[in-house]
């Protein structure tokens, strides 16, 4: 009689506990991006801004980027409570990297529809001259840099974030 009552509490406890997590909406900000050219060897930190839309936490249960060149800055389970945002932070390394490399995050989780949210980026790894720039070269980068500042200026955008997008 004993084990029969053990056993049926055991089941109801097990029952009780178990809560099936809903799924919410994501928001990420700038989903795609397009990062300024670096130096092969340079690190670009990528933080990625995820909003919780839904009314139930988001949990993240996993973070996959497209290459072992990105790192993660933290790596334990994530939970984002409703209406309130969160910022991701990684690494990416160029070392091994030349030319224009385009790289995907997916982020794994009580995500509505498919349980997936995904953010692309993309940038250009310039190799390091092995010689010493000439003046023409040098003028060049100045002259290119004082007119992308005025451009920036004069345009209100705000230039902070280091990388622009499609609009």
């Amino acid at each position: 009689m004993k084990r029969v009552l053990l056993l049926v509490l055991s089941l109801l406890a097990l029952v009780g506990c178990s809560r099936k997590v809903q799924f919410t909406t994501v928001e990420i900000k700038d989903p795609v991006r397009h990062y300024y050219p670096i130096l092969q060897g340079q690190e670009l930190s990528v933080m990625i801004r995820l909003q919780n839309k839904g009314k139930v936490p988001l949990v993240i249960k996993d973070i996959q980027p497209s290459c072992g060149c990105i790192i993660l800055e933290s790596d334990h389970e994530m939970v984002v409570p409703p209406e309130r945002s969160m910022m991701v932070t990684l690494r990416y390394d160029s070392r091994k990297n030349v030319g224009k490399v385009v790289h995907s995050i997916r982020f794994w989780g009580n995500i509505s529809p498919s349980g997936m949210a995904e953010m692309r980026f993309d940038v250009n790894v310039v190799p390091d001259a092995s010689y010493h720039h000439d003046y023409e070269e040098m003028y060049d980068k100045e002259e290119s840099d004082r007119l992308l500042k005025k451009y920036f200026e004069e345009s209100g955008i705000d230039n902070a974030l280091g990388y622009y997008v499609d609009r």
